[in-house]
């Protein structure tokens, strides 16, 4: 008699131990805190750094002066080009990634 009353003892503390658990692990997912995302930096300063402005010609300007502001200007756009287009692109990818991880 005895014997069985330690069992039921041992099997009455085994599952109280289990509801607590049960109970914890439960009550350790939720939250009441928002959990907000924040969106992430930019890749780095050149990407952000303001275009120069395009050079310009002087009133009494030379054809090899044409020629020269002309090739300048042109190497001139196209790394602005290429630094806008890497960062719209950079943009539109963790947008992408931002937007989808609250699904």
């Amino acid at each position: 008699m005895k014997n069985q009353r330690d069992q039921q003892f041992v099997s009455s503390l085994i599952m109280i131990g289990l509801v607590i658990i049960v109970i914890l692990a439960i009550s350790g997912c939720a939250t009441t805190v928002p959990v907000t995302a924040k969106f992430p930096e930019p890749p780095g300063k050149g990407a952000m750094t303001v275009c120069p402005d395009l050079q310009k010609l002087k009133d009494n300007a030379k054809l090899s002066d044409v020629a020269n502001t002309v090739t300048v200007n042109y190497s001139t756009y196209y790394e602005c080009a290429v630094k806008t287009d890497a960062w719209q692109e950079w943009y539109r990818i963790q947008r992408h990634i931002f937007e989808g991880v609250g699904k």
